[in-house]
């Protein structure tokens, strides 16, 4: 994950770089811990010689996995953060040395235990590496299974409390590591959705940092406290709560699934384009955030991932499974998460994912961010001149949601113009704008004949709906979870299990319905079913549709900004519009006896 230029105005956890994808600065280098072996080694007892040559070898051999281990480590930093291929031996060579030394001190640790004066806290620190290997694995391939191999260690940790005695010694840079630990769990558990863990841990963190700047007077307490802060917001983010019949609360998972995407029905013709690359780019401000990772990106990732699965038995690490053992259909589109980027860094990243874009593949650009907007008149009506979307920079950021340039004859630099995406649409490209001002993006030229597809979010929302930006744009929540955003327009804030999974179905039925009217549609523009063939982009597809019919049918959305737009144009009346799909909304609305928020006059030619 990267992140821009820092907001000087904003408090800022010293834990945001080291919970993403950038790696902990090593410390300042020292002697080997390999010279002081031998040293260790005397003061647990009795002279040089009477220590046993196959101990000294043990503690020895031990110092220098540790050495090497810490030193590839650090090296990741140095890595290019873009590009799929520079980085893969490295990574290899780390696990291998992270192996070595993690069966080594288990097959060693009476040994090690007495000789070298090994302690839980320092295997902690092993396992918490291995966690953040397999993390930033699954950073550099979106495959989620590597989540999984993270969280095991992470519990593994918490499980055998390798951190318990840290607290009993007069040193804060190690409680300062445990309490990292506990940041960098909440991180992974938010990311496979195990909300029940989270709560527990951000009670254990909560409990830890009190203890911590009790003991230490800390300057950092401020900065931890911004932690919890950020954490328990981010948990409470979805405006719908789905409850169990004793009211604990079902977590839902919002990941690609079998039975998730329509299928392609025998006679539909579509494209074989794949969605291969996405860009999310979350650029929003006062959105809620943890680790660098806004609700609106977390949504999105969400919704172009499937479901993990566990690689323990298929694999000893990363990039050695057997390509003849590998499950069918597990591939997800390679993704760049960037946080606050400015327009160097944007530029840098969709430039390496255009340039390594197989063929008959898609890149994806999700953009949740700020409006920019021109002031004053243009003769011209060019790619430039409508403005577009924020990119970061080095400076103050003014209040509100639009940002105005300073001088009139010129253009905003630190905007994303749709006429700076031009060159990239020399290769199928699929745009995803969540704005107040996505219309800027409503006038794109094709110039290469190359299939190009723009979904464009309402620029503004009716005032009587409750405001919930802080918690996510409704636009990228009718993406990630159209029911949960369903029930929000309608009013519903909790509901049962039950009901819940019976509304999932009929949205299924929906969706099923709403591919048909695309792959039947006689003026559809073509583009469109390029990229139907595509699963991820498919279902989004289907749910934009979804969230365009169901707004234009809503009795408070009566505005045209109200309403999400696409560049190409859909036909209407074959589409979000359409009688046959407005019926389905309404027979949804009555599932939930909320038909009253709808108007029903525009099916009376059904």
């Amino acid at each position: 994950m990267v992140r821009g230029a820092r907001q000087p105005q904003q408090p800022r956890s010293r834990l945001a770089p080291r919970l993403t994808g950038t790696v902990e600065k090593p410390p300042r280098k020292r002697r080997s811990r390999t010279e002081f072996a031998l040293k260790e080694i005397m003061s647990s007892g009795g002279a040089e010689d009477d220590i046993p040559q196959g101990e000294r070898k043990t503690v020895t051999d031990f110092c220098y996995l540790l050495d090497k281990s810490k030193q590839l480590f650090n090296g990741l930093r140095d890595l290019p953060q873009y590009g799929q291929k520079q980085w893969q031996s490295y990574f290899g060579r780390t696990f291998d040395v992270y192996t070595k030394l993690w069966k080594f001190q288990q097959q060693h640790r009476q040994v090690l235990d007495n000789r070298y004066g090994l302690k839980r806290w320092q295997i902690g620190e092993i396992a918490s590496k291995i966690g953040q290997l397999y993390y930033h694995y699954y950073l550099r391939t979106s495959e989620t299974s590597y989540l999984n191999e993270a969280f095991s260690f992470y519990s593994a940790i918490r499980q055998r409390s390798y951190y318990s005695q840290v607290n009993k010694e007069d040193r804060p840079e190690l409680v300062v590591k445990k309490l990292r630990y506990y940041a960098r769990f909440i991180v992974v558990c938010l990311l496979l959705n195990k909300m029940d863990v989270v709560k527990d841990l951000v009670k254990e963190l909560s409990d830890e940092i009190e203890d911590y700047t009790h003991r230490f007077n800390t300057e950092d307490q401020v900065e931890w406290n911004l932690v919890l802060q950020e954490v328990a917001a981010f948990i409470e983010a979805d405006p719908v709560m789905v409850l169990n019949d004793d009211n604990t609360i079902v977590i839902t998972s919002n990941r690609l699934t079998e039975t998730g995407a329509p299928l392609l029905e025998q006679g539909m013709i579509v494209g074989q384009l794949s969605l291969a690359d996405a860009l999310i780019i979350g650029n929003c401000n006062n959105q809620v955030k943890f680790s660098e990772l806004t609700v609106d990106m977390f949504r999105m990732l969400q919704a172009l991932e499937r479901e993990p699965m566990n690689l323990a038995s298929q694999m000893n690490k990363p990039g050695m499974q057997e390509s003849a053992d590998k499950p069918t259909r597990r591939e997800n589109p390679h993704k760049y998460l960037l946080y606050k980027p400015t327009f160097s860094q944007l530029y840098t990243f969709l430039a390496a994912s255009f340039k390594e874009l197989p063929a008959n593949s898609v890149l994806l650009i999700y953009l949740s961010a700020t409006g920019v907007f021109p002031t004053g008149r243009s003769d011209s009506e060019g790619p430039y001149d409508f403005g577009g979307v924020l990119t970061n920079s080095n400076r103050d950021i003014i209040n509100g949601d639009a940002i105005h340039k300073r001088n009139q004859s010129h253009k905003e630099m630190h905007c994303l113009h749709p006429g700076d995406l031009y060159p990239f649409t020399r290769k199928p490209l699929f745009i995803i704008v969540d704005s107040s001002n996505s219309v800027a993006y409503k006038n794109f030229t094709n110039l290469f004949g190359q299939p190009l597809v723009c979904l464009l979010s309402p620029t503004a929302y009716p005032k009587a709906l409750q405001d919930q930006s802080q918690r996510g744009s409704l636009f990228t929540l009718f993406l990630n979870n159209p029911l949960m955003a369903f029930l929000f327009v309608s009013g519903l804030s909790s509901m049962r299990r039950g009901l819940w999974e019976k509304c999932q179905e009929y949205l299924r039925k929906i969706n099923r319905d709403i591919a048909q009217l695309l792959t039947h549609s006689r003026s559809i523009d073509q583009a469109f079913l390029q990229f139907f063939g595509d699963e991820f982009l498919r279902l989004l597809l289907t749910r934009f549709i979804f969230c365009s019919a169901t707004m234009r049918m809503h009795k408070i959305f009566r505005e045209t900004r109200n309403y999400p737009e696409s560049y190409p144009q859909l036909p209407r009346d074959e589409t979000v519009e359409n009688p046959h799909l407005q019926k389905h909304i309404l027979e949804l609305a009555s599932i939930l006896d909320v038909r009253n928020v709808f108007f029903e006059n525009t099916i009376d030619d059904y």
